[in-house]
């Protein structure tokens, strides 16, 4: 069921929720928390979809604020709130409403959202595209005890990583972080299957890609060790590789759904590492509410701490250089060429005759002149 309401206020947004739940015959509110969802009209529709796949798992009501810019400056001078009401099966499994906001209203966003937030629920607010640099400072921020960004969607990921490091506050998120949730569940599992001391770890990624400086820094601050950033062709995450004493730890994964973990006297083992949606990202940070302790001190490691980047081709180049190790070889000492004016002075020598008519032209000593004897002076 769906209300499209024009020029509208918070209070009539509630009334028409209410109407339309008792029209669709569901009067009963089972929703466990309120998500607002801040995006654009561009990114409106993955983000909505993303929302409603969530809430099947986490019955919720959704809000969806959109900050729309009139085309002319007439309209800009324009307050006005448009909205649409969801309900029943084009909501999932809870409600949405989509708020559109024009003018000076769409700076005053969190005014618009606190009248239609559940009471007594908690509330999170995820940015889909676009977030601020200090989430729990953002107005709407403040409004949610769970604040999830994506740092993937941002022009720089990796600058917009950093900024997420500065400006941390309990309760804060990112996607990026989700995405990597089944690398370290796989990793702290085949490390519990050996018994060897970590020496250093490599990670391997797509250059733009900020769950590959995640999880770097992860290794890095649980394991004290030096962990290297390495560039690959992708998708995603590729391979993580861990030097150990009792030999390399290998997870590596090239096309995005298996993986191949490899550990150090045992047979190598295929498992599965897909690269999940928007969707279950989302549900996954929907489950705990409360502070990720373990990812805010991963942020806090730092991303200028990792070592320096590389490509796949370089690492390899370095990998069977070191596996190598030639031994070095004696020196050899050149002859110098002789002088081109000795060369020429030297007296030429005959060539050689072919072979089987040496002796037919060799003079016998009939021919040869008579050998004249030195006078006695």
């Amino acid at each position: 069921m769906k209300t499209d309401l024009t020029d509208t206020t918070a209070s009539k947004i509630n009334k028409a929720l209410v109407q339309g739940r008792r029209a669709i015959g569901t009067p009963a509110v089972g929703m466990v928390l309120t998500l607002v969802v801040v995006t654009d009209e561009e990114n409106a529709y993955d983000a909505l979809k993303a929302a409603n796949d969530a809430s099947r798992e986490h019955p919720s009501r959704t809000l969806v604020v959109i900050k729309r810019v009139s085309r002319s400056p007439r309209g800009r001078t324009t307050s006005r709130l448009d909205a649409e009401v969801r309900l029943g099966a084009d909501a999932g499994s809870g409600e949405t409403v989509i708020l559109r906001l024009y003018g000076e209203v769409s700076d005053h966003a969190q005014s618009v959202v606190l009248p239609l937030l559940l009471p007594d629920a908690p509330v999170v607010v995820w940015w889909s595209v676009d977030a601020p640099r200090d989430p729990a400072g953002d107005p709407l921020g403040a409004l949610g005890q769970r604040r999830v960004t994506d740092s993937f969607a941002a022009e720089k990921p990796i600058n917009e990583l950093r900024a997420r490091g500065e400006s941390y506050e309990p309760g804060d998120t990112d996607l990026a972080w989700a995405r990597i949730t089944p690398w370290r569940s796989m990793l702290a599992a085949a490390l519990d299957q050996v018994s060897c001391e970590i020496v250093s770890a490599e990670v391997a990624g797509e250059e733009s890609n900020p769950s590959v400086e995640l999880l770097a820094m992860w290794l890095a601050d649980r394991l004290h060790v030096h962990v290297r950033r390495a560039v690959s062709a992708g998708p995603g995450l590729t391979q993580v590789r861990m030097e150990t004493t009792g030999g390399p730890i290998t997870l590596h994964r090239s096309d995005g759904a298996m993986a191949t973990l490899a550990l150090p006297g045992q047979p190598d083992r295929a498992v599965a590492l897909k690269r999940r949606e928007t969707s279950e990202l989302l549900a996954e940070e929907l489950r705990r509410l409360d502070p990720d302790d373990t990812y805010a001190s991963a942020l806090r490691f730092g991303v200028d701490r990792l070592g320096g980047i590389q490509s796949a081709a370089e690492r390899e180049a370095e990998r069977a250089e070191a596996a190598s190790q030639p031994t070095p070889s004696l020196p050899v000492r050149s002859v110098p060429d002789p002088a081109p004016a000795v060369r020429d002075s030297a007296p030429a020598l005959p060539a050689a005759a072919p072979s089987g008519q040496g002796d037919a032209d060799r003079p016998t000593p009939a021919h040869m002149p008579p050998v004249r004897k030195a006078e006695p002076q």
